[in-house]
């Protein structure tokens, strides 16, 4: 019953995501940027685990994001080493907020040279990811927190955990087979109710670090400010936008809640916890600068 069950809602999800692509006409360049929107379209409707599905113990989680992580690493191996600093900043700023942990696992957090990576993402077991085109949106070090801080809440929360289980159902393959999963399928994104779980809970993580929880509203204004660019482009992430030159800004959009209904979220929070704010900290080490692309008309 539960397999037929199962069945019903791949073929839900598929004919939604049918019904989609031809409402909304997409259009998308093959490659990692298709797979990710085509991702964020369907697998995040499947957010939760379906009922009789177990969570992977500790060490299968463990053992599956470090193979996971270090075949994504040796993808990416030979990049300029101009920004071991950043790398060096991330994991300072990451290992002080995954201080307050409640799991017991070793937070790794890893700094991408990559200006179209807009997005941070986290593996299971603790590898945590975060894009040098994220970073350039970013005025403080309080932002980079509450990025960080969200995405050691997809792990502690279980979000990637449940993910690889639903994986290895779906799929019907043992969990050693899934080590060769892409990363985009971590990328993509969650339901609307883990993505503002995470939210609530990376930013209590950071606030209990020491960081003010305007960095992640401040955020939050600059991805709105961004919000009309992406909407222009009509979910059409190979076309560039006019004022930054991060294509990939699109894909954030589409694998995350609408940047007012989170600060609505984050002032509830200050209101209710009666949190004071500290003054945001200047970002210590930056990114080297993206250069702009050129308007289309």
């Amino acid at each position: 019953m539960r397999r037929w069950l199962l069945l019903l809602v791949l073929v839900a999800a598929s004919g939604a995501a049918l019904y989609y692509s031809r409402r909304h006409k997409t259009e998308a360049r093959v490659g990692p940027e298709a797979m990710l929107n085509a991702l964020a379209d369907t697998q995040r409707e499947i957010s939760r685990l379906p009922a009789g599905l177990s969570r992977l113990p500790d060490s299968e989680e463990v053992h599956f994001g470090d193979t996971m992580a270090q075949n994504y690493l040796a993808r990416i191996a030979g990049l300029p080493p101009a920004e071991a600093q950043v790398q060096d900043y991330v994991n300072l700023v990451g290992q002080t907020v995954a201080s307050h942990r409640r799991r017991a696992l070793d937070y790794k957090f890893h700094y991408m040279p990559d200006a179209h990576l807009v997005n941070a993402f986290a593996l299971p077991g603790g590898h945590i990811f975060i894009g040098k085109g994220l970073m350039q949106l970013m005025a403080s070090e309080d932002e980079l927190a509450s990025v960080l801080g969200h995405e050691v809440e997809h792990v502690e929360n279980f979000h990637c955990n449940e993910r690889v289980a639903l994986q290895a159902r779906l799929r019907h393959i043992p969990l050693g087979g899934l080590v060769t999963l892409p990363v985009e399928i971590f990328q993509a994104g969650y339901g609307k109710e883990q993505e503002m779980e995470a939210d609530r809970d990376g930013i209590t993580l950071a606030f209990e670090a020491g960081y003010s929880p305007e960095g992640a509203v401040h955020l939050f204004h600059t991805l709105a400010r961004l919000q009309p660019a992406h909407v222009n482009v009509a979910y059409s992430p190979d076309q560039e936008l006019s004022n930054v030159a991060l294509e990939g800004i699109a894909g954030y959009f589409r694998s995350h809640p609408l940047p007012a209904e989170r600060e609505a979220q984050v002032r509830q929070m200050e209101r209710s916890q009666q949190w004071p704010k500290p003054p945001l900290r200047a970002l210590r080490v930056r990114p080297e600068p993206v250069q702009r692309a050129n308007a289309h008309p």
